[in-house]
């Protein structure tokens, strides 16, 4: 009973927790959304994913089952399970056995490049949705880029604003808690874009000049007046046949389904 009123409450806690992040909800739809998380650190990119795949090092406490981290263990291969052991509980007159917790599922691993893990977390475990968590890791001039994106789509019986910035703030708090250990490097924001230029108008319409008059009938058509006469009821000549190229679906490559190590996005 104990250990229900704990999930319970560490579910209660997802949805309360404060998300001063929730910018980073790049989308939201009726029954989906996005979250995004970017740093930068100070480590190379082995020692970056040497810590990614030890969980128990750096995930918080307070967003476990067990109330320990040091329960956490992930298996960096696909069919890997990034788990929480749920240890046995020693209370005078009740015999207990150990549990556990399977929070995702490693789909791809790529050796300091990039992890993808398929699974619910938190409170989203008990509904019947399908989460991505894909994090990329890219060396930058200032050390490594480390880019979190979960992606979670389906029913749920949350409102969707409100678990959406729920799970971000988490999200946002595990990234930070991984990059504190990593030598966060203080990046400055991102210059605005350009507003776009405006086209420059001629003098004469400054002015409010009339417009240059338009051609008399006879200039527009002349073969109606001088030339040979229009035939009447000459049916239109017919369009010639669309020869544009039909282009060939593009073959996703590892750079278009991890963008963020394409080296054109490289600062």
């Amino acid at each position: 009973m104990a250990k229900i009123r704990r999930f319970c409450a560490l579910a209660a806690l997802w949805l309360l927790y404060p998300a001063p992040g929730a910018a980073e909800v790049i989308s939201r739809g009726t029954d989906s959304f996005v979250s995004r998380h970017e740093v930068v650190v100070k480590a190379s990119p082995k020692e970056v994913w040497l810590a990614l795949i030890s969980p128990a090092g750096w995930w918080t406490r307070e967003h476990t089952w067990s109330g320990d981290a040091a329960n956490l263990t992930l298996t960096p291969q696909a069919g890997g399970c990034f788990c929480e052991k749920i240890p046995e509980v020693d209370e005078p007159g009740r015999f207990t056995l150990e549990g556990s917790v399977e929070h995702m599922r490693v789909i791809q691993a790529y050796p300091e490049r990039a992890l993808r893990m398929q699974g619910a977390l938190g409170p989203l475990q008990s509904e019947p949705v399908n989460a991505i968590l894909t994090i990329a890791i890219s060396q930058v001039e200032q050390g490594t880029r480390i880019v979190w994106e979960y992606n979670v789509g389906g029913p749920m019986r949350y409102d969707v604003p409100v678990i959406a910035r729920a799970v971000d703030g988490v999200i946002g708090v595990q990234i930070a808690s991984l990059a504190k250990g990593l030598g966060p490097v203080e990046m400055p924001p991102a210059e605005p874009a350009p507003a776009p230029e405006t086209q420059s108008v001629p003098a004469d319409e400054k002015a409010g000049a009339a417009p240059a008059k338009a051609p008399s009938a006879s200039a527009a058509a002349p073969g109606a007046a001088g030339g040979r006469a229009a035939k009447v009821g000459a049916k239109p000549s017919k369009p010639a046949p669309d020869q544009t190229p039909v282009p060939k679906p593009k073959i996703p490559k590892v750079d278009d389904v991890f963008g963020d190590l394409a080296d054109e996005d490289k600062p």
